[in-house]
């Protein structure tokens, strides 16, 4: 897990597969994806956020890396920001990438599994999609302003959109 909290102002943190971090203050969480889902938890009260970088659905009971698996992504980064005094309640959550990055059919398609993985959890921890942004045939580069709240995703040859 990396922590931006304790890190100097305007610090910008890498998130990379299976890792996640959380970070308030100047904070920004970035990551590149492909079919795996870019998990952001954000308190607006509290100016915290955390992301995930999920690479697949399910964890099938491995307890290694738990920001790696949809099923394990939420409970992990709602634990890790309780470390830090941010209540489960007043959270939101966007989600981001889930490309079809092999072509449109074939056994290479990740990308649904994991999204349909991340809303059940999502749902099971009684957390509400604020906005997401999905699919498609191209890789992202998000930003999450841990403050604001706000999740800048850049996919090349489009405008930035911010959830």
């Amino acid at each position: 897990m990396t922590d931006c909290t304790l890190l100097e102002a305007a610090q910008t943190m890498n998130v990379g597969m299976g890792q996640a971090s959380v970070g308030g203050a100047e904070c920004t969480l970035q990551s590149v994806l492909g079919s795996c889902i870019g998990l952001v938890l954000h308190h607006p009260r509290m100016k915290y956020a955390a992301m995930a970088h999920v690479v697949l659905p399910d964890s099938a009971g491995r307890d290694a890396c738990p920001a790696k698996f949809a099923d394990t992504a939420v409970p992990h980064l709602i634990a890790e920001l309780a470390k830090l005094g941010v209540p489960s309640s007043g959270l939101v959550a966007k989600i981001a990438g889930a490309a079809s990055m092999f072509g449109v059919t074939g056994p290479m398609q990740i990308g649904e599994s994991n999204i349909a993985a991340v809303r059940k959890a999502l749902q099971k921890a009684g957390l509400p999609i604020m906005g997401e942004n999905l699919g498609g045939n191209k890789g992202r580069r998000v930003h999450l302003n841990c403050v604001t709240g706000t999740y800048a995703i850049e996919i090349l040859g489009q405008p930035v959109v911010k959830l």
